[in-house]
Parts: structure tokens; sequence; C-alpha cells
């Protein structure tokens, strides 16, 4: 299939300011894209100066959590994985690191840039997005594959229009772990969730249509990035490298989501105050990242 990318389509932004180097805008054919195939790669997201200021901020955000996977538990990475039979498989798929943006100023920045969640709302549908969570998502050396699976059946709201920005901090290949995207699948898949096995074909006893379909390999070069549908059925391969795949992800959840009645990322205490068809919008765990009225202005 021909995969469009924004490469030529877009002005790029280059200023002094917060994003210079970094291409935001979208064209049609793009948007229409990702709505029809539940994904889109944006090649030369990043230009090579900001891929680098990505890389640091990053790492040094991730230094800093000294291991702890979330910002407000003190789950280490692997931790919750103790009572999963299969955990000794699982803690070599990724290293995961959630909601940096709540430990690293600089990271906040980027997580929040309103010209991202823009670009996340125009392809999503959406008038307002609030960030779920972000991720560091790292395949270490050797790392096992990461199964087919859907992202929206995991987390605590139910909506067809949650999107994810996943940006390559290193060349994604099919060698050491790209992704791969299954188009069109987030037409047809629904909020139950098939989970993740170590069997690449399980989601596919859900979804039987799908197994005779070739997925597309998003293979990417360090500083693109893809976007795609909470829906959309994707997976990532193995790393066969002796080097690391680093990824910065963040999932977007669009404003006005109401709470389904799982935990997800959200302590005890949070859901201690929740009841299912709450609206979440706690702007200290879910940021308006992009709206397109002023907060506090009135509407006709």
């Amino acid at each position: 299939m021909t995969i469009i990318t924004g490469t030529n389509r877009r002005r790029k932004v280059r200023d002094s300011a917060k994003g210079a180097g970094v291409r935001y805008e979208l064209t049609t054919d793009v948007i229409e894209f990702f709505q029809s195939n539940g994904f889109v790669v944006i090649e030369d997201f990043l230009d090579p100066a900001e891929v680098d200021e990505w890389r640091n901020v990053v790492g040094q955000a991730v230094a800093e959590r000294h291991g702890r996977k979330f910002a407000n538990q003190d789950v280490l990475i692997g931790d919750d994985d103790g009572i999963n039979p299969d955990a000794e498989y699982y803690g070599k798929v990724f290293d995961q690191l959630l909601n940096l943006w709540q430990t690293n100023p600089a990271m906040k920045e980027r997580i929040l840039d309103p010209r991202i969640g823009e670009m996340a709302a125009r392809l999503a549908g959406v008038d307002g997005l609030r960030v779920w969570h972000d991720q560091a998502l790292i395949k270490q050396p050797w790392a096992n594959p990461t199964g087919f699976h859907l992202d929206t059946p995991f987390w605590s709201f139910s909506d067809r229009r949650a999107i994810s920005i996943w940006i390559a901090l290193d060349d994604a290949t099919a060698e050491n772990g790209c992704l791969y995207f299954f188009p069109g699948s987030h037409l047809a898949t629904t909020f139950e969730n098939p989970g993740i096995t170590k069997n690449l074909d399980a989601i596919f006893d859900m979804y039987p249509s799908f197994r005779d379909r070739t997925p597309y390999q998003a293979a990417m070069k360090a500083g693109s990035c893809s976007f795609h549908n909470g829906m959309t059925i994707h997976g990532a391969g193995a790393n066969m490298t002796n080097r690391s795949r680093r990824a910065m992800t963040c999932a977007f959840m669009p404003d006005g989501a109401v709470f389904n009645g799982q935990q997800n990322i959200l302590t005890d205490e949070q859901m201690s105050r929740l009841s299912v068809g709450d609206l979440l919008a706690d702007d200290d765990q879910n940021p308006l990242v992009y709206t397109v009225t002023v907060p506090g202005t009135a509407t006709v």
C-alpha cells in the first residue's frame, strides 16, 4: 500500500521559539488517510537538532525516575508483572515509563505542546484532547516482540476517537522492533479487550477477518513519527540487534470522555473518588492539551 506522509507537504516551523525544527501542519490527504486507515506515518517530524533535544530530555526524565514506572507510584519497571506467569517474557518486551511529563518540566513542555495536540485533534476529528498518559518505550537489545493488541480497551474511558503519537528517537526498523499496523482495523474492533499474549496471532481469535491480511510495516527513521487510533490493531517486532530502540509516545483522550470503571493507570485514591460515568477532566491527571475554544469563554 502507499503510505501518505507529511514530507514536502507542510510548512516547516523554524524560529527561535519552542518547537523550532518540528513539522506541525497537516494536509487534507493526510487527515483522510488517517481516518480511513487508523494510522499515518509523518516522515521527518523532527529535524536532527530537535531529535537530539528529545533524546536528551527523555533520557534525563527516565534517569530521574530511578526505575520507577509511574510518576505517583513506587512500582519499579517489571515489578507489576510479578503475578504474571509469563513475567519473564514480558519483562523482556520493553522498558516502559509512564507520565514523564509529571516529573520533568522539559518533558511536560513537549507533551503539552498545543501544536502537537492540534495535530492529533485534527486527525482524530475532535474539538479537544486531554493527555491520557505518555510513555517512554525502550526495546532493549534482543527484546521480545510486542504482540498485536488494541490500546483503548485497556484504558479508563471508552471512546473510538482516542489517538496516540509515537516518535522514533532511534531508527525503527524491521530488525529492531518497528511498529506494524492493520489498516482499517479501527473500523471493525470493539471495546472488548483481547489482551496481549506471547502469541502474536492471538488477537485473530477475536478478529478472524484480519488473520489473512498483511499489516503495514511502519519502519521509520529517527525523528519521524506515527499517529494511530486506539482501536487500531498494532504491534511491534523483536529487537534482533545489540542496540536499544527508543521511542516516546503519548496517548490522548477526547475532551469530554467519562470513566468506564477500569483502573488502568489511576491510583487507588483516584479510583475511590470516581464513579462510572464521571467526567475525566482532572487537570492534574489529564491536562487539556488542545481545544478549539478558549477555556473560560462563552460559546453560542
